[in-house]
């Protein structure tokens, strides 16, 4: 390599952002008779696009908390969220001013208890609850489909260890 291209090479990696952070929340449920977990998709205001619900960070309040937040103004849930990441996943954001940035998104399960009624950004987007299979056909970023298979066999392996509740005998 030739000592301009070496330069060259350099001063592109100076100028070269590192990637934005957003904290994101997988939302999860179990239904209830046959105990299949759903997770929820939304479609983004912008592209339509189907998403999981995500941010930018806020100030005093930790990664998972975000999460939880944002879960709960984009699609109206409530629940237990995990303190620990359960990965992360990268995708390429336009701004308001039409500026192209790359985003890094921290992802926190969060078991959903409560579903509002009413919520800020109701009506503003597409809310399904769908199986991991479903999430991963939709959603466009490959890192975020890894992370439902992942959750998937997560959940299976956690469903499959859990203790059966016994049926007292007569």
């Amino acid at each position: 390599m030739t000592l301009l291209a070496r330069l060259a090479s350099d001063v592109q990696l100076m100028f070269r952002r590192p990637p934005r952070q957003q904290y994101a929340a997988l939302c999860y449920r179990l239904k209830k008779k046959s105990n299949e977990v759903e997770v929820l998709l939304m479609t983004s205001r912008d592209t339509g696009r189907w998403v999981i619900p995500k941010g930018w960070p806020m100030d005093r309040r930790h990664s998972y908390e975000v999460a939880a937040q944002e879960a709960y103004e984009e699609a109206g849930v409530r629940g237990i969220v995990e303190k620990q990441t359960i990965g992360a996943y990268h995708y390429p954001k336009v701004l308001k001013n039409g500026l192209k940035v790359n985003c890094k998104v921290q992802v926190y399960a969060l078991e959903v208890s409560d579903i509002a009624k009413n919520f800020k950004e109701k009506g503003e987007r597409k809310v399904e609850w769908v199986s991991c299979d479903e999430a991963v056909k939709r959603v466009r970023e490959p890192e975020l489909r890894n992370l439902f298979l992942l959750f998937k066999r997560r959940m299976t392996e956690e469903l499959s260890t859990e203790p059966r509740k016994q049926i007292p005998a007569e």
